[in-house]
């Protein structure tokens, strides 16, 4: 396991509650029973930690918690690598995350701790040295306001340490306003791999298709960036700026719930693709990983992988 590129994430770490499904939506002041609840661990770079545990690797992740009983628990539950976390004063952050039949989902997030993660937090918990040579995967960013706000500060330190980024936004709250999109756009030049859903994808390159934003963006971006473009049940598409372009279709399963998919496709990817693998074996990776978990209960991995004993009540 040494021997594997060093990987990290910085970005948040909340809970989950997830609850569904639900449909069609409720009349205000009813009441609706919904057939499954789960309490779990989340958060992007949550999801992104637990899916490397998961897969065996090893991992540093930089997150802050709530001074609360939620914070605990989430501390509990990434302990050993929470023991060097920062402790916001603010109210842990949760995120309730509804299914639908046709296995959309709505969420309704409380912004709470994350807010409160700092350039400071991070660049103290991080163990730059050691992960130098390997990958950065940088999410969460539109909930994690103070350390957004520093984002050319560490962009430009994990350069200086031959690091290289993986950039994965998330939705903004706000909407792909300009003043968003000349952010993430400004941040390009930095970034050695791009990670979006499809319609952030086409809302970042000006309403592109999945197939043509990528040639709107990597003129952005170093000469050996790749953009990968998840789509969904329609799989994920990359390009590279010498136009490799590689498509791999997603296998038609039983969605147990989706939520996080995005999150374990990106850690399954990012691993493979930080040890050498060729493209398509790491798009493959992602996209078969980002499966099963998507259609187990309890949540797991790998098909033949043991049901986790994660998931303990709060």
């Amino acid at each position: 396991m040494n021997d594997l590129s060093p990987l990290a994430v910085v970005g948040n770490v909340n809970v989950d509650l997830i609850m569904g499904p639900v449909a069609p939506w409720p009349r205000p002041g009813t009441e609706m029973i919904v057939g499954a609840s789960e309490v779990r661990y989340g958060g992007a770079a949550g999801n992104v930690a637990l899916a490397w545990r998961a897969l065996g690797r090893e991992f540093q992740i930089a997150a802050n918690t709530g001074r609360d009983a939620l914070g605990n628990w989430l501390r509990n539950g990434f302990a050993p690598h929470s023991d060097v976390w920062p402790v916001s004063d603010g109210a842990t952050m949760i995120s309730v995350g509804l299914t639908h039949p046709d296995s959309e989902r709505t969420f309704f997030t409380t912004k709470g701790h994350v807010a409160d993660l700092t350039w400071s937090d991070v660049r103290g918990t991080l163990d730059w040295t050691r992960l130098s040579g390997g990958t950065l995967l940088l999410c969460g960013t539109f909930v994690t306001d103070e350390l957004t706000a520093d984002y050319d500060r560490l962009l430009d330190h994990a350069r200086d340490q031959n690091i290289r980024v993986a950039l994965d936004t998330g939705w903004p709250p706000g909407g792909w306003t300009t003043a968003t999109r000349n952010q993430v756009l400004g941040w390009l030049g930095r970034c050695d791999c791009l990670l979006l859903n499809e319609i952030e994808t086409r809302e970042l390159s000006g309403s592109h298709a999945a197939e043509e934003a990528p040639s709107i963006l990597l003129p952005l971006m170093p000469d050996d960036a790749l953009v990968v473009v998840k789509c969904g049940a329609g799989g994920v598409v990359a390009a590279t700026r010498d136009r490799e372009m590689l498509k791999v279709p997603a296998p038609a399963v039983e969605v147990a719930d989706t939520i996080g998919a995005g999150d374990i496709f990106n850690a399954a990817f990012i691993a493979i693709r930080a040890d050498g693998r060729p493209l398509l074996e790491c798009l493959e990776a992602g996209v078969r990983t980002a499966t099963a978990a998507i259609s187990t209960s309890p949540r797991r991995y790998g098909m033949d992988e043991e049901p986790p004993t994660q998931g303990a009540s709060v």
